[in-house]
C-alpha cells in the first residue's frame, strides 16, 4: 500500500514538473515578432520609423555551478536564421543624394550563439526608435 501511494506521487510530481517544462518552452521560446525600428539619413535630414519582424525569446541555457577554465561556457541567444532585406524611399532627398534606404527582416530566428560579425551582442545597444538627428 504504502510502495503504491509513493509511487503514484512520484507520478504526479513528473507529471507537474513536466507540464512546467512544457508551458515554459512554449510561451518564452525563440520566435518572430513585429518591432519599429528608426530609419535614418542625415544627408536627407531624415528620421522615420518602420515595422519590420525581428527575433526575440528566450532559449535554454545552462550555468554550472562549478566554473572549469577548461571547459567552454556560452550561452545561446535568440536570434536570426535568415533574413531578407527590405528598401524604402526617403524623401525629400536632394538630387545627388540616393533616396533609398535597405534595412534587414528575420524571417525565421534560431536559439544559438551570437555572431558578433553580423549582430550587435552587447547588453547594452542604442533603442530601435533612437534617432541621432536633432530635428
Amino acid at each position: 500500500m504504502f510502495q503504491i501511494m509513493v509511487t503514484r506521487i512520484f507520478v504526479i510530481y513528473i507529471f507537474i514538473f513536466l507540464l512546467s517544462w512544457m508551458s515554459v518552452q512554449s510561451l518564452n521560446r525563440c520566435q518572430l515578432t513585429n518591432i519599429t525600428i528608426s530609419v535614418e539619413k542625415e544627408e536627407c535630414g531624415y528620421c522615420g520609423m518602420v515595422n519590420a519582424t525581428w527575433c526575440a525569446g528566450y532559449c535554454f541555457t545552462k550555468d554550472p555551478v562549478s566554473k572549469n577554465s577548461l571547459a567552454s561556457i556560452y550561452q545561446d541567444i535568440c536570434s536570426y536564421r535568415e533574413i531578407i532585406y527590405e528598401t524604402i524611399t526617403i524623401p525629400n532627398c536632394p538630387a545627388n543624394v540616393d533616396p533609398y534606404y535597405t534595412y534587414p527582416v528575420a524571417i525565421s530566428c534560431q536559439c544559438g550563439m551570437c555572431n558578433t560579425e553580423t549582430t550587435d551582442c552587447t547588453v547594452s545597444a542604442l533603442e530601435p526608435t533612437h534617432c541621432s538627428l536633432k530635428p
